[in-house]
C-alpha cells in the first residue's frame, strides 16, 4: 500500500506532473481502508477536494469502509459521522452499496440503534432491503452483549417478514450472537419473541421493494419500538432482573432462555430436532412454545433456535450448507463432549468441510472450560488422525483445564517438546487457574518459568496477581 502511495505522490504528481483523476484517488482510498489507514484515506479525500475533483459513490463507499476497518473504532465513528453530515449538507443521494458501507460502519463502531436510523433513511429513499442489509443489522446486535441475542432474534423475524431468505453469513452471525450475547430480561424477551404476528399485521406499514421485486411489509417505527423497549423504572421485577444480570455478567456468565412446554422440560439432545424452535415460530409454524424458561450458557441459547441439528436443518431448508465458520461456531455453542465432536465431524464429512486447527481449538476450549481436561486432551488424537498440526493457541486452550501445578508444568513441557515457546497468553491462562484456587506454590512456579523463558507479564497477569495478593499465603489451606 505504501508503495502505491509513493508512486502516486512521487512519480505521478511530482515527477511527471500528471493531473490525477477521481478514480486514482478512489482506488487509493479503498486500499488505505483495507489496510486500516483511516487518516491517509481521508487525507487523500481532502486532497481530492482541493483539486476540484468530484467524489463518486465508489469514493464515499471506500471512505465509509475505511471508517469501519479502522483499528480505532472511536476515530472511525467520528470520521463517519462527519462524512454523513457533509453528505446531508450537499443533499447527495447515496446508492444502496454506499448505504450498506454506512450500515457496516455503524454496526462495527457504533450500535444497533444507529443502524436502524440508517435503515429508515434507506427505506425513505426507496432502496431495496437485501440479505446484506440484514447482515449488517445482525452485526449491530453483537455490540449489545447484554441483550444482543434477543435483538438478533427480532431482526431475524423481521428479515423473514420482509420475504428475504437468510444466507450463510446471516446464519453464522445468529450463531455469533448466541455465543457472545445475552437475552436480557426474561419476561421482556418472552413478551417480544412469543407475541403473535396479528398485532404487526394490524399496524400501519410502509411498503418497500425487496430483491425479488414484490412488495413486502417493513414498519420501521414498529421495529424500532420493539427492539428498543425502555425499562419500567417502577417494576421491582425488572430492577431485580437487571441487578441479577449485572452480577452474573461480572462472573462472565449470563442469564439466558430456552423454550419450554407447559409440562415438559427441554433436554439438550444432539440427535433430536423435535425440541421447540423459535425460528419455526417466526416462520408462522405453530409450535409448542408457550413460555420461556431461564437457564444459563451458550448451549441453551442454541437450543432456543433448534439446537445443532435443528439449526443445520434450517440451513438445509434454505439450500445452504454449513461452512468452516458455521461448524466452529457450533463447536463454541454446543454442549461440550465426545458426542458433540462426533456429530460435527460427521457434518464436516457430509458437506466436505476441511476442519482446521481453529475448529479443534474451540472444541478443546469448550471441554477444558467445562471441567473435562481429559476430554480436551482426547481431541489431540483426533487432530493427529486428520493430520491437523497444533499451534500455540491449542496449548492456550488446553491451559484452561490445568487446575493443578503438575498439569500446568506438564503443559509447558509438552509445548517445549512440540517446539513452541509459551507466550504471555498461555501463562496468563495458567496463572488464572492457579489464582482461582489461590495455589501460591503453583503461582510462584509459573512466575519462575516466565522468568526462565523471558516472558514479561501483561496487565491481565498483574491484575491476577493483585487479586491473589489480597489473601494470606495459607488461605487455601484453611
Amino acid at each position: 500500500m505504501q508503495e502505491a502511495l509513493d508512486v502516486f505522490s512521487r512519480d505521478m504528481l511530482r515527477g511527471e506532473r500528471l493531473q490525477p483523476e477521481e478514480f486514482n484517488y478512489t482506488v487509493l482510498i479503498g486500499g488505505c481502508g483495507r489496510a486500516g489507514q483511516l487518516k491517509k484515506a481521508f487525507r487523500l479525500y481532502n486532497d481530492m477536494k482541493k483539486r476540484g475533483l468530484d467524489a463518486t459513490d465508489a469514493t464515499y463507499t471506500a471512505l465509509f469502509n475505511a471508517c469501519a476497518e479502522s483499528p480505532s473504532k472511536q476515530a472511525g465513528l467520528q470520521q463517519a459521522l462527519k462524512l454523513e453530515q457533509e453528505l446531508r449538507r450537499k443533499n447527495y443521494p447515496l446508492s444502496t452499496i454506499t448505504y450498506h458501507a454506512l450500515l457496516k460502519t455503524h454496526a462495527i463502531t457504533n450500535h444497533l440503534q444507529a443502524c436502524i436510523h440508517t435503515l429508515r433513511e434507506m427505506l425513505q429513499n426507496g432502496h431495496a432491503v437485501t440479505q446484506e442489509t440484514f447482515h449488517y443489522l445482525l452485526m449491530g446486535c453483537l455490540k449489545d452483549k447484554e441483550t444482543g441475542f434477543r435483538l438478533a432474534l427480532q431482526v431475524w423475524r423481521q428479515m423473514l417478514r420482509s420475504g428475504i431468505v437468510p444466507d450463510s453469513r446471516n446464519y453464522n452471525l445468529l450463531l455469533r450472537t448466541a455465543r457472545d450475547c445475552g437475552i436480557g430480561d426474561p419476561a421482556l424477551a418472552s413478551g417480544v419473541l412469543l407475541r403473535p404476528d396479528r398485532k404487526y399485521e394490524r399496524e400501519h406499514a410502509s411498503h418497500v421493494k425487496s430483491e425479488s421485486g414484490h412488495k413486502d411489509v417493513i414498519d420501521i417505527d414498529l421495529l424500532e419500538r420493539q427492539l428498543f423497549i425502555p425499562p419500567d423504572p417502577h417494576s421491582d421485577r425488572q430492577q431485580h432482573s437487571r441487578h441479577s444480570e449485572e452480577e452474573s455478567y461480572s462472573r462472565q456468565d449470563s442469564t439466558h432462555l430456552i423454550p419450554v412446554r407447559q409440562t415438559v422440560s427441554l433436554p439438550v439432545d444432539l440427535g433430536d430436532s423435535t425440541a421447540p424452535n423459535l425460528l419455526d415460530l417466526f416462520e408462522g409454524k405453530r409450535g409448542g412454545v408457550v413460555s420461556l424458561g431461564t437457564v444459563d450458557g451458550a448451549s441453551d441459547k442454541l437450543a432456543l433456535i433448534g439446537g445443532p441439528k435443528g439449526f443445520l436443518e434450517k440451513m438445509a431448508a434454505n439450500r445452504l450448507s454449513p461452512d468452516l465458520r458455521t461448524l466452529t461456531l457450533l463447536a463454541d455453542t454446543m454442549e461440550p463432549g465426545y458426542q458433540s465432536l462426533q456429530m460435527l465431524l460427521k457434518v464436516a464429512k457430509q458437506h466436505k468441510v476441511k476442519l482446521d486447527v481453529a475448529f479443534f481449538n474451540s472444541v478443546i476450549r469448550r471441554a477444558a472450560r467445562a471441567g473435562d481436561p481429559e476430554g480436551a486432551k482426547a481431541v489431540l488424537s483426533v487432530m493427529r488422525q486428520r493430520n491437523v498440526n497444533v499451534d500455540v493457541q491449542t496449548f492456550g486452550s488446553l491451559a484452561l483445564g490445568c487446575e493443578r501445578q503438575k498439569d500446568g508444568l506438564q503443559l509447558l513441557k509438552d509445548m517445549e517438546e512440540a517446539g513452541f515457546k509459551p507466550n504471555v497468553q498461555v501463562f496468563s491462562t495458567l496463572i488464572g487457574r492457579a489464582t482461582r484456587r489461590l495455589d501460591y506454590v503453583y503461582l510462584k512456579t509459573l512466575l519462575k518459568s516466565m522468568s526462565t523463558v523471558g516472558v514479561w507479564p501483561n496487565e491481565v497477569i498483574i491484575r491476577q496477581l493483585e487479586f491473589a495478593s489480597q489473601y494470606p499465603p495459607n488461605y487455601n489451606q484453611v
